[in-house]
């Protein structure tokens, strides 16, 4: 803050402004802690002087010493000088911070001191009044705030009558059971691997024949959770900062710990389903030492399987490492240098469309100094504890070059990423926080120096340039990681399974009775003496002689009241149910379907999915007796249908890449049903055009 005359204030205002400083004027009624004050100062003695003082009770820090003071406020002299002297607000906050005050809470008419605290410590900051908010609402949130970042809470004091009670549940809590996918690798030795020992690496192969080594790795959302902190026009992106750590990375198992150059080709995004799988391919050796080194990666889908061709993201030259540069011995912060906002930073990038999670908000602090950009980078706590599995962790390199978008902020350019890397070096590994030098190196890009904060040096880019990239450009990368292949259903000759014993019980008569004891109806089932079979047989033939929609609703409502009935009978809940079609379902495209039983199978479908293992959906050719079923019983498949003497069961395969195979509408009339909505419209088009 800087207070006196109103003409040399707006001078300076205006000087820090043309620097890219924001500036905002307090509304205040006087020029405190300025000269300004100096007419008043025996006038205000006067008046203090007549006050009684004792010494404060508790631990008290001064902002105009900026220490712990006692005896000295109980003096005239010392509130006189509170008025004019310079306020020493972080030197004080420093202060409770060495005496481990790791909490702190405004009282004020609102958030001014906040931010600063917050700034300066990096630590939570709680205010009790807030310019939009009554005060009541406001102290009660202050006081929550506390309550949960540990401070104890004398809640009936707070709200007298009040008493705790168990938070409400909502629509989708849920638990999981289910193991978590992670970024672990099992014994890659028993496949003639070896193992890479990287987050982002899986395995190694030394191919055969050659000095060639290629590492591979398989990236997700799902397995490399922090990676979807950084999001650059609206999809997850591999940040460059994670391909420079993966050349560097293998590039040290093969001797070359200088990454000479790095060109970045294509964006590697990662799908919101499925993975990426991932390849680094080191070169040869040459003459001097020097190899090439290629990234490429091609999408997977849920299943494991590649569903697109390998697109190629970057490539460059390793090389024998060189010399490590010198201590960093300059005083921290920097000598002259000016001090830059930093807390609406990441809020600028994300209307740029670079959006960043906790993990990358890795800037703490900047300064500026002519065209040098200094700055302060750490990881949270979350991904600090793996920054030992990384030679410099991806979100805290990336973190790092955050820095240069400060000499940007203003400028209306759009989304701006590293594309050139240039004389990379890694001195030391396994850094949670780094001091940044960055400054032009002449040729359009900029030099980057990492030290730790001892001034030791960490990492080195000796050139790095940016390149603008467009929201359509991420647009077309995310649509060529996403799996978008159309799948099908197929039906493949069933694996014989665990036999069935006959005889089976039959519901009602037909040519399936002979292998089996009958029953007229499920109550007659029930009724009978001794154990209940486990396995029952309901055959529904097709209602004859009247119109298909009758004959579908006929059927369909006999079929409901027995699953039903099912269902609800404890006595039955060991045997399931083997409903019986005939032509229900087409197990080659030319076969004809009876629509008059074909919605069985979508009846019984619904309840399989809602009682697994007490339905199954058996389909039989015309005139196929009980060894036809005993062979598909003895499958063990919930669905299946027998077909010139073979059993088939339903498998989900991906369709054929023919756009005439895959639409499969020929060239006559389609019907297309449900067109009103916004699928049916996308399929009227399609055949439109």
């Amino acid at each position: 803050m800087i207070s006196g005359a109103e003409t040399e204030i707006e001078q300076i205002a205006a000087a820090l402004a043309a620097q890219g400083r924001r500036v905002k004027r307090l509304t205040v009624s006087h020029a405190f802690h300025s000269p300004l004050m100096e007419p008043m100062l025996n006038d205000f003695r006067t008046v203090v002087e007549k006050l009684s003082f004792r010494e404060p009770s508790l631990p008290f820090v001064s902002t105009v010493t900026g220490t712990t003071v006692s005896d000295e406020m109980a003096s005239a002299d010392y509130w006189v000088s509170h008025v004019r002297a310079t306020v020493r607000f972080a030197n004080g906050l420093r202060a409770l911070h060495g005496l481990g005050v790791r909490k702190f809470v405004e009282i004020g008419p609102d958030t001014v001191l906040t931010g600063l605290v917050e700034q300066t410590l990096q630590t939570e900051a709680v205010p009790v009044l807030r310019r939009d908010r009554t005060e009541v609402r406001a102290a009660v949130e202050a006081v929550g705030r506390l309550h949960l970042a540990g401070t104890p809470v004398d809640w009936p004091a707070v709200l007298p009558g009040a008493r705790p009670v168990e938070l409400p549940t909502y629509a989708f809590q849920h638990e999981r059971y289910w193991l978590e996918e992670t970024a672990g690798v099992g014994d890659v030795t028993a496949a003639g691997l070896q193992g890479a020992g990287h987050p982002l690496l899986g395995a190694a192969v030394e191919l055969a024949g050659s000095d060639r080594t290629v590492f591979s790795g398989r990236l997700s959302v799902a397995s490399h959770g922090w990676l979807a902190d950084h999001t650059v026009g609206g999809v997850v992106l591999v940040p460059g900062a994670a391909l420079v750590e993966l050349a560097l990375r293998t590039g040290d198992e093969v001797g070359c710990g200088r990454l000479e150059e790095l060109t970045l080709q294509a964006p590697l995004v990662l799908p919101e389903a499925g993975a990426v799988q991932l390849q680094v391919s080191v070169g040869e050796a040459d003459a001097e030492g020097r190899r090439t080194v290629e990234i490429h990666s091609r999408p997977h889908d849920l299943a494991g399987a590649a569903t697109a061709e390998w697109t190629a993201h970057a490539d460059g030259v390793l090389a024998v490492a060189d010399a490590a540069p010198d201590k960093y011995d300059a005083p921290w912060p920097p000598a002259r240098a000016t001090s830059v906002e930093v807390s609406d930073v990441y809020d600028t990038l994300a209307d740029k469309g670079l959006v960043y999670g906790p993990v990358f908000r890795g800037l703490r602090a900047a300064w500026r100094r002519g065209d040098e950009v200094f700055a302060e980078v750490a990881l949270p706590e979350e991904a600090a504890n793996a920054a030992d599995a990384f030679g410099l962790h991806p979100a805290l390199l990336d973190a790092a070059l955050h820095a240069i978008g400060l000499l940007q902020l203003a400028d209306g350019e759009g989304m701006r990423l590293p594309f050139a890397w240039s004389g990379v070096s890694l001195q030391a590994v396994g850094a949670m926080a780094l001091r940044v030098r960055i400054a032009p190196d002449g040729r359009g890009g900029a030099t980057v120096d990492l030290f730790d904060e001892a001034g030791l040096p960490v990492a080195q880019v000796e050139s790095l340039s940016l390149r603008e990239v467009s929201r359509e450009q991420m647009a077309a990368a995310a649509s060529a990681a996403r799996d978008e292949s159309l799948f099908q259903v197929e039906w493949v000759p069933a694996v014989g399974g665990s036999s069935v014993a006959a005889p089976w019980a039959v519901l009602g008569d037909g040519p399936l009775a002979e292998g089996g004891e009958v029953f007229a109806d499920v109550d007659a089932l029930v009724a009978s003496s001794g154990d209940l079979p486990g396995t029952v047989v309901l055959e529904c033939p097709a209602v004859e002689g009247v119109p298909v929609p009758d004959a579908v609703r006929n059927r369909l409502a006999d079929v409901l009241d027995l699953v039903q009935r099912w269902v609800a009978d404890e006595r039955l809940a060991s045997s399931r149910l083997v409903v019986v079609t005939r032509g229900a379902v087409a197990v080659s495209a030319d076969e004809p379907v009876d629509m008059r039983v074909a919605p069985v199978w979508g009846l019984v479908r619904a309840a399989q999915a809602e009682h697994p293992g007490r339905f199954v959906l058996a389909d039989l050719p015309n005139g196929a007796g009980s060894e036809a079923l005993a062979a598909g019983l003895a499958c063990d498949e919930p669905q299946w249908a027998v077909r010139d003497g073979a059993v088939r069961v339903p498998r989900l395969a991906r369709a054929q890449d023919s756009a005439d195979e895959a639409s499969g509408f020929g060239d006559g009339p389609v019907l297309v049903t449900g067109a009103s909505g916004a699928l049916g419209g996308v399929v009227a088009r399609h055949l439109v055009s």
